[in-house]
C-alpha cells in the first residue's frame, strides 16, 4: 500500500549576485542579498520580484549571510543573523 505525505520541500539559502559576471567582477562581486527558497530558479524569481535586475543565485551557508548588502523588508521572518525567509 502506498502512502503519501504532504511535506514542504526543503529550502536552502541562496546568495544573490549579478548575473553579468564581467560587471560583477569589475565592482568586486558583491553579495546583493540572501534569500531562503527551495530551488535556484525560485530564488532568482523572488530576487527579480524584489527588484534585483539579472539575479544569479548561488547556494550558501548562514555563516556567509552577513556579507549581504541588502536584506528584504516586508513579509519576512528572521531565520538567523542577516538571513531572511520570504513568504512565497
Amino acid at each position: 500500500m502506498k502512502t503519501f505525505t504532504s511535506e514542504k520541500p526543503e529550502t536552502g539559502l541562496w546568495g544573490i549576485y549579478h548575473a553579468d559576471r564581467d560587471y560583477a567582477g569589475a565592482i568586486g562581486d558583491p553579495l546583493r542579498t540572501v534569500l531562503e527558497a527551495p530551488t535556484r530558479i525560485t530564488a532568482e524569481e523572488i530576487a527579480a520580484a524584489l527588484g534585483f535586475g539579472e539575479p544569479l543565485a548561488q547556494p550558501m551557508g548562514p555563516e556567509s549571510a552577513h556579507r549581504a548588502q541588502w536584506l528584504p523588508q516586508g513579509n519576512r521572518k528572521s531565520v538567523g543573523r542577516n538571513v531572511t525567509r520570504i513568504a512565497v
